[in-house]
């Protein structure tokens, strides 16, 4: 199935051929449609459209988001309500209360009617149903796309008219939601207000009697409880901080003292003196000075006396001065102590004091309990209250206006460059259509005729001179058997060019490609195990490009292919008679070689078996051609660059089915029609079984035979197919050859009248 679907996609490169045989069909229908099209375009009456814009569902000024109205915005089905709220008669019908409505929906009836009467057009005025069905048609009411936003549009002839309905519309279905919500917001605020006098009624009583109880039991609060128990929460404070700095002075004086054995200088608290900080960088620095003056002068020295006083001096300093910290410290541990005891009795006082007072506090607590709940749930009453009054008082409702519609300037229908693009379009399918229709009928009623068959009695015997040779066209009705007396190419041009070469079944071998080993060969074993292990191709490429003789080879192909006499754009296809003959290493060093010598290539790969260019040449992942013909996207976009500037790859690529016998389907020809701009394109690819026109338009075949083949049948059979197959220049590349066969030019497995006699 996949195969039938990619013979039918590369069968489409035939219909341009066919359309072009068939023009004047071609141009005649094109025109006949685009002349339609355009004659529509004028006749058609122009149509003006006026949108409006509304935005729904969107949150009121003052109002708090609750649950519902988060899922009311971008609901589906409020959009769905709203849009038929606004196409409802109900709306239709209050419109027609609006200022200048009627008379322009008139006037546009009465316009639209060329003839009759225009008594239908009257009955507008007064009929509510005959105005509704004639406007409901002319909205159109949509969202824009995902958004809240709804577009309100009306169609007419007259751009004016057309303005004024939409804008109509528009306003009628704001009014209708302000009404809607100013009516509820109006009877949910008057009962708010009712509540909330009785409950204010109700919270004056309860603080009257509260009030009454504390004075009776001499109660007095503060600001968040009664003063007895806040000064004992006070107290409480005081005395937990001043119990925290006595353990600090404690703590601090107690690591002081301990530290006296050793030097008060390392106790952390010393360290942490500025003025401790500052006498030792003093006491660090005139040491380092008189250090360095003792190296060089004498003890007597007045400057050596005089580091040595200020030394003595700096030191003195240090000890005051810790001096001076152990006695803060001791003094701060003195007043916190002082304070700890005072706030403790303190304390005990106004415990006795809160101790009193609590069973009386008790017994109000639940009036001020029941007191709060009320007061909280007045405030709740009245924020709602005020919310509402307000909302009621500057509604807007939940959808307000985007914009209204303009006048507009510009027809809706029909748009010309739209119309003239289908127009356009529509010719050239139907054009198309009718040349390949056309040139299927004609090749059914008119039959090619057949061409004579060569009489074979007419060839000399004798083979010629090669230079004197006449042109031999193979006999395609029995493929892969060659005439036995052919002793020369087709081509006029390449007999002067090849004579001088051996030749194989009358082919010329055209080149004897040399073996590459590695140029990083260490011992005489790795020597040896080198030339019995098969080097991967980006290696052999590699090599190869190293190679002076193997590039020399290459250069002499070149000429005998004849491509530095030329400057038309050649098609060379490298086959071979069995796998692992060279034929993929021999396409890519050949490409390779044209491009370091300037030349545009395109490396084709046919070879779908065993498909190696993405890995050979470092391609990124690609369809190739196969995915191209598959999706049915051109073949140009499939081609990859390479680092070579002159060198592109179209690789064979993957289809997501089985390609089967894909080779039997194309030809060659086809399939490079529409890859121009190379001066040569390099076709890597075995030979199908059945196509006859598979080579068909190609300059060259090569066909690649390893030195190390005792057989030459295979090579013989394969140059028949490709003859068989509709190749013209056919020649052979001897690859893999060693020093001395390199040398002659000619492989040595067999001689060369052998070759030629199994022809």
């Amino acid at each position: 199935m996949r195969q039938a679907a990619l013979s039918e996609a590369l069968s489409g490169f035939d219909a341009v051929a066919r359309i072009w045989r068939r023009r004047d069909v071609f141009a005649i229908v094109a025109c006949a449609v685009l002349g339609l099209a355009i004659a529509a375009l004028v006749l058609l009456p122009v149509r003006y459209l006026a949108t409006a814009s509304v935005i729904i569902a969107e949150q009121e000024p003052g109002a708090n988001t609750s649950a519902a109205w988060a899922q009311k915005i971008g609901d589906p089905a409020d959009m769905e309500s709203q849009l038929l709220v606004i196409r409802s008669p109900r709306l239709l019908r209050q419109i027609m209360s609006s200022p200048g409505v009627v008379d322009a929906v008139v006037g546009e009836c009465e316009r639209g009617r060329l003839m009759g009467s225009t008594d239908a057009c009257q009955r507008l005025r007064t009929d509510s149903g005959a105005f509704i069905d004639h406007v409901d048609g002319r909205f159109s009411v949509a969202s824009a796309g995902r958004s809240r936003v709804i577009n309100i549009s009306y169609q007419s002839g007259s751009p004016e008219v057309a303005k004024t309905l939409a804008n109509a519309l528009t306003q009628a279905f704001l009014e209708d939601q302000r009404t809607e919500g100013a009516n509820s917001r109006e009877v949910a605020t008057s009962w708010l207000w009712q509540e909330l006098k009785q409950l204010d009624q109700q919270l004056r009583e309860s603080d009257e009697k509260i009030q009454k109880f504390r004075r009776t039991k001499g109660l007095m609060r503060g600001a968040n409880a009664p003063i007895s128990s806040e000064r004992l929460t006070s107290i409480g404070q005081q005395l937990s901080q001043a119990e925290a700095a006595r353990a600090e002075a404690a703590a601090r004086l107690q690591e002081i003292k301990s530290e006296q054995e050793r030097g008060p200088t390392d106790a952390p608290s010393v360290l942490q003196s500025r003025t401790i900080a500052d006498l030792k960088q003093q006491l660090t620095t005139v040491s380092a000075q008189l250090a360095s003056a003792a190296g060089v002068l004498g003890p007597k020295h007045p400057s050596i006396l005089a580091l040595t006083r200020e030394q003595a001096i700096i030191q003195q300093r240090l000890v005051e001065e810790m001096q001076s910290i152990a006695a803060s410290a001791q003094k701060t541990f003195d007043a916190n102590n002082a304070l700890v005891n005072s706030l403790k009795k303190q304390m005990d006082t106004a415990k006795a004091e809160a101790g009193s007072a609590t069973l009386d506090e008790a017994s109000i607590e639940s009036m001020v309990r029941d007191t709060e709940i009320k007061r909280q749930q007045y405030a709740e009453l009245y924020k709602k209250a005020s919310e509402l009054e307000t909302e009621r008082r500057v509604l807007r409702g939940s959808t307000r206006l985007v914009s209204l519609a303009e006048l507009p300037s510009k027809p809706f229908f029909p748009k010309k460059i739209p119309f003239l693009a289908a127009g356009l379009t529509l010719a050239l399918i139907f054009g198309a259509g009718a040349a390949l229709l056309a040139d299927q009928l004609g090749s059914r009623v008119i039959e090619p005729p057949v061409p004579a068959a060569p009489d074979a009695s007419a060839q000399p015997t004798d083979a010629p001179d090669v230079a004197e040779a006449p042109t031999i066209v193979p006999d395609l009705a029995e493929p892969g058997i060659a005439p036995p007396e052919m002793t020369t190419t087709t081509s006029a041009a390449s007999p002067e060019r090849r004579s001088h070469l051996p030749s194989v079944a009358d082919v010329s071998i055209l080149a004897c490609l040399p073996r590459l080993k590695s140029l990083r060969q260490m011992s005489a074993l790795g020597a040896i195990l080198q030339g019995h292990q098969p080097l991967a191709i980006p290696h052999v490429l590699r090599l190869a490009s190293e190679d002076t003789d193997f590039q020399h080879t290459l250069h002499d192909l070149v000429h005998e292919l004849g491509l530095q006499q030329s400057a038309r754009p050649h098609r060379i296809v490298v086959t071979s008679p069995d796998a692992g003959d060279g034929k993929t290493t021999t396409a890519c060093a050949l490409a390779e070689h044209l491009a370091a010598a300037g030349r545009r290539v395109l490396l084709v790969e046919c070879d779908i078996a065993h498909a190696r260019f993405a890995e050979v040449m470092a391609l990124p992942p690609s369809r190739g051609w196969l995915g191209a013909l598959e999706h049915g996207t051109a073949l140009h976009e499939a081609v990859l660059r390479t680092e070579h500037p002159c060198l592109d790859v179209l690789p064979a690529g993957a289809a997501n089915g089985p390609v089967g016998d894909i080779l039997d389907a194309i030809s060659l020809d086809v399939l490079l029609s529409g890859l121009d701009g190379y001066d040569a394109v390099i076709v890597d690819t075995p030979l199908p079984s059945q196509r006859d026109d598979f080579l068909a338009g190609t300059d060259w075949v090569i066909v690649c035979v390893r030195s190390d083949r005792s057989l030459i049948e295979p090579a013989v059979a394969t140059v028949n197919k490709s003859r068989a197959l509709g190749a013209i220049d056919v020649g052979i590349v001897v690859t893999m050859t060693e020093a001395e066969q390199h040398a002659t030019t000619a492989p040595q497995t067999t001689p060369a009248p052998a070759f030629a006699g199994v022809g």
